[in-house]
């Protein structure tokens, strides 16, 4: 059984093998993702998943909610309370459509679009930043190691 090379976060803690030392990279992540997105609230007034939903609509501008959250795989229900805030803070628009009142379009604020060129201090420019200094074929292999298990624990594509 290998250990991962390069930076490891367990260096000094005990082996407990593969699968849970894999386990507490994830947690981590999950961890590093949590306080992240807690001080980008303080910071730029939205939190990371909020800030995502900002990028996606800004991208898509009149995209359908439900398509919206197939994008992110969210169920539904999870992005209307994510949007509701947006809406709330000015940052998007809601135009519902016409001929079925329950459905409705979305697009950003002037507001929003400030929130959407932020950059320092996001995920996003963690992200950006391991991803321009990965070899492609690094990234290939964790993003397929990532796909698997998003399906595994039930995340549908």
């Amino acid at each position: 059984m290998t250990r991962p090379t390069g930076p490891d976060l367990n260096a000094s803690l005990p082996h407990l093998g593969e699968v849970l030392d894999f386990m507490r990279l994830i947690w981590a992540v999950d961890h590093a993702l949590q306080k992240t997105s807690k001080r980008m609230k303080s910071v730029i007034g939205v939190t990371g998943p909020q800030r995502l939903v900002i990028r996606i609509v800004a991208r898509f501008p009149g995209l359908p909610a439900g398509q919206d959250a197939q994008l992110l795989h969210v169920h539904p229900s999870t992005l209307t309370g994510i949007l509701k805030r947006l809406e709330g803070q000015g940052l998007l628009l809601r135009r519902r459509d016409p001929k079925d009142r329950r459905r409705a379009s979305l697009g950003i604020t002037e507001k929003g679009r400030r929130i959407d060129a932020a950059g320092a201090g996001t995920v996003e420019a963690a992200v950006d930043g391991i991803i321009s200094r990965t070899p492609r074929g690094r990234l290939e292999s964790a993003r397929e190691v990532l796909v698997e298990l998003a399906t595994a624990l039930g995340v549908q594509d």
